[in-house]
């Protein structure tokens, strides 16, 4: 007994502290969706004569995206089909071609399993003519300065300095009405029996513009500090109607917010309806329930908003998933949400704003109301490629874990075309309960095939510094292999890495499977990939002997050893060498002995006191102590 005590003592001292995970094979918790690995802006562009590169065309098919949005951000607002042209906000608002007719049909001959997006104007103007364009190239060659948001299309007059014209122009001259109708007379364009022939199937999901709360800046030629948020839902419910009773199967996406702020606030604050203030988004859900409610007609699908941190700490950026619906982080760039309850309130900082928004959607629209999630702008600071890569694999980790439907970051950096291919070709349909002992540092999205026969892992270690040591349990499910392969995104430098399938910066390593059970060490600032084959079922360890015993003069040195060890004093041949633990569980069952007595113990096994069984041909058994250090 104090043999036994005194080995257990030795044993703790070897003992290093974990990050314990347990993934439950049994417990689908969610539907992945594979609109998550989308984008923005892959086939758009105000030349009409720009062509996708070969480069770029293989970039994008192998990294597996998706879901294209090709609106164009604030370009699309006052988007005219009919002329293809559009009026640019961040450009002096000079109008430019913009031909969605020849991004549609690219997309849908190049990706004819993708979705597409595209998006209607509210706003009740859309460009006509470029006659009225402001002389950029004359004025300094076209360069961004300043001014380039100065309103200068439609004969203002030039500021040297600052954003503001000297004179505004006159959005008459290049604008003209553009009223529900013209806007919605796309889809007839599109699909209908005389249009142009796109599969509508494959372009169901559509913008209902683009971040309106800010109109009176972006798009100051038509907007004023007086467009109210009521008007903006009145138009809303105008284009709603036609599109829906155009297209029945059409999924409206609204009411794509700008950013934080604009979440919870239209303008300066709530909203004040009925005697009572709403943050914005409620107010919204609150409109389009009661109108729906009135007419019978389903106005929304999607709740599609934007989100642009400004956080520059890395440490903070890593977190950035939390802000979706993490009920307990304290986001430290909260500020809309302090007006979250109608009056400004310093101690709010608990975002959560698609937990508050499904919150909602259930208040207004009820249970089972079939409202899902969507971000179709994300822009965060590019610190470097590794922060990158990890956070945004945790947001497409959250996001498969609460059925968000839509993700299109519109800033695309180093490290997210790398992360971006992990996701979409290695993780599968359903999405599996899944605890981490430290979820804040290590997660772990576990999903699971058709067959029930092969788990996917996508390991992300937010640690910036610090190799995380970690058990992954697989519980319900018995694993058929002994070693998996791991594939790993770590040290990604700042110029891009990924070109295609064979060309990228993912190297792969082996983990040795344990009684069910992975010890991986996860690298700071990694998101990794494994895929175990197996079937459902519960494993059974198998406990051997557990006192050592030497009926043999044969001993092992050097004891310790990091890993390498020589048997010596062999009196018969050997068949089979396996390691336990000293409570006898199998830890490796799998150890090679080479020609001269030499083995190793695989790097994945923790220091520690074990014991070493020897099987001889002659079916005798000797076990030894062995220290690994």
């Amino acid at each position: 007994m104090k043999k036994l005590l005194f080995l257990l003592v030795l044993f703790s001292k070897f003992t290093i502290a974990q990050v314990n995970v347990s993934v439950f094979a049994k417990s689908k918790i969610a539907k992945v969706s594979p609109y998550i690995f989308g984008r923005n802006n892959s086939f758009s562009s105000t030349n009409p004569n720009s062509t996708l590169s070969s480069e770029d065309f293989t970039r994008i098919k192998d990294a597996g995206v998706q879901f294209f949005r090709e609106s164009g951000g604030n370009n699309s607002t006052k988007y005219n089909w009919r002329k293809k042209l559009s009026s640019h906000p961040d450009w002096y608002n000079n109008v430019y071609v913009n031909d969605w007719d020849k991004t549609a049909k690219s997309l849908q001959k190049n990706f004819p399993n993708a979705q597409g997006m595209w998006s209607f104007q509210l706003i009740g103007k859309a460009a006509k003519t470029s006659t009225a364009n402001f002389n950029d190239y004359g004025y300094n060659k076209s360069q961004w300065w300043e001014g380039v948001n100065q309103n200068l299309a439609g004969n203002g007059e030039l500021n040297p300095t600052g954003n503001k014209a000297k004179k505004e122009g006159d959005a008459n001259l290049y604008l003209e009405d553009w009223p529900a109708d013209s806007t919605v007379g796309i889809l007839k364009h599109w699909f209908g029996q005389n249009g142009i022939g796109l599969d509508k199937e494959k372009v169901q999901y559509w913008s209902m513009d683009n971040e309106p709360e800010i109109w009176n800046g972006t798009h100051d030629d038509v907007v004023n500090n007086q467009f109210t948020a009521e008007e903006l839902i009145q138009s809303y419910i105008k284009v709603a109607k036609k599109a829906r009773a155009a297209y029945p199967a059409i999924k409206l996406c609204g009411p794509v917010t700008a950013n934080e702020w604009q979440w919870y606030n239209w303008s300066n604050g709530p909203i004040e309806y009925n005697g009572k203030k709403y943050p914005w988004i409620e107010y919204f859900l609150l409109r389009i329930a009661e109108e729906e409610s009135k007419s019978g007609v389903r106005l929304l699908d999607v709740i599609d908003i934007h989100f642009y941190p400004n956080n520059k700490n890395p440490q903070e950026i890593v977190q950035l998933h939390r802000v979706f619906f993490d009920q307990n982080y304290a986001f430290s760039g909260a500020n809309g949400v302090k007006n979250v309850n109608g009056s400004w309130d310093n101690s709010q900082n608990k975002e959560f704003i698609f937990g508050r928004i499904n919150g909602w959607l259930n208040k207004y629209f009820g249970e089972n109301h079939g409202r899902t999630l969507g971000l179709t702008e994300l822009g965060f600071d590019k610190t470097n490629p590794n922060v990158t890569a990890v956070t945004y694999a945790s947001i497409m980790g959250e996001f498969m874990r609460n059925n968000v439907e839509i993700f299109t970051p519109w800033s695309w950096e180093t490290g997210m075309w790398e992360t971006l291919h992990l996701f979409s070709k290695n993780t599968f349909k359903d999405l599996l309960k899944t605890e981490s002992a430290d979820e804040s540092i290590v997660s772990v999205y576990s999903t699971i095939n058709e067959k029930n026969d092969q788990i996917n892992l996508i390991l992300v270690n937010r640690s910036l510094t610090s190799i995380q040591k970690t058990n992954v349990k697989i519980n319900d499910f018995i694993i058929d292999q002994s070693v998996a392969n791991r594939i790993i995104l770590k040290n990604i430098p700042n110029s891009e890495t990924f070109f295609s399938e064979s060309k990228n910066a993912k190297t792969v390593s082996k983990v040795n499977v344990i009684n069910n059970e992975l010890y991986i060490d996860l690298e700071p600032l990694s998101v990794s990939s494994i895929t175990l084959s197996g079937i459902l079922g519960t494993y059974m360890q198998k406990v051997l002997a557990v006192e050592p015993t030497s009926n043999s003069k044969i001993s092992v040195y050097p004891n310790p050893s990091s890993n390498s060890f020589i048997l010596k004093n062999i009196e018969t041949e050997i068949s089979h060498l396996y390691l336990t633990n000293l409570g006898g569980l199998l830890i490796n069952d799998r150890i090679s002995l080479s020609p001269d007595f030499r083995f190793s113990i695989p790097p994945s096994v923790s220091s520690g006191v074990y014991l070493l069984n020897i099987e001889y041909t002659n079916k005798d058994k000797t076990t030894l102590k062995l220290i690994i250090n």
